[in-house]
């Protein structure tokens, strides 16, 4: 609350002109603290902190029947994964004891992106299509995304293996995954690499 105080004025005497009064502004600086305090009070309240995002990858449980297990076919690829962490190692295939089918790539666009895309030409090719028609508005948001996901999943599209060894970095499996999604390749499973697999690396020198 602001208040004036009177500071008086002269000439009060018979012969002494009269001089203007003078007054001194204070301003009671109580209030605006006090609000200062209420309003800091009401922020800590009611403010939340942002949590650490994190993503979680559920591993599948290994199952008792094996039977009806998966068949690898010559289109599949399996990516495996060391603590190397400029290079991808991977192969087409079944596994053969044999450092010749073993190709080396890097993480850069010319690198496994490209080996991504080129090996899902086709179901790149689709998708780019439905796509095409779905921003002509030439058909709806759902049902563009359902024969999306259906296309990705079809029984003609690639599937990629992801191996990792104990010492393959976590940033690495992410990156890999990401590099999946770009390339439009929806069908892909991450599982453990095999004894003789990492035996053949131990041959070409690549983890020791």
């Amino acid at each position: 609350m602001a208040e004036i105080i009177d500071g008086g004025g002269g000439g009060h005497g018979k012969h002494q002109k009269k001089r203007a009064k003078k007054h001194a502004a204070r301003v009671d600086m109580t209030p605006m603290v006090d609000l200062g305090f209420l309003l800091l009070t009401f922020f800590v309240l009611t403010t939340q902190f942002s949590k650490p995002k994190t993503m979680e990858i559920n591993m599948p449980v290994k199952p008792k029947d094996t039977s009806n297990s998966m068949k690898v076919d010559t289109t599949t690829l399996t990516l495996l994964l060391t603590d190397k962490q400029e290079k991808v190692f991977y192969y087409y295939g079944k596994f053969k004891m044999d450092p010749s089918i073993v190709k080396t790539t890097d993480y850069s666009r010319e690198g496994i992106r490209k080996v991504f895309r080129d090996m899902n030409k086709s179901v790149r090719e689709k998708i780019k299509t439905l796509k095409e028609k779905f921003m002509h508005h030439e058909m709806a948001d759902t049902t563009y995304k359902r024969l999306a996901i259906e296309t990705k999943s079809a029984k003609e599209a690639r599937f990629v293996i992801v191996k990792a060894d104990e010492k393959a970095k976590y940033k690495s499996i992410i990156d890999i995954i990401d590099e999946l999604n770009v390339a439009d390749v929806g069908k892909y499973a991450l599982v453990d690499i095999s004894p003789p697999e990492i035996m053949l690396l131990k041959q070409m020198g690549t983890i020791k």
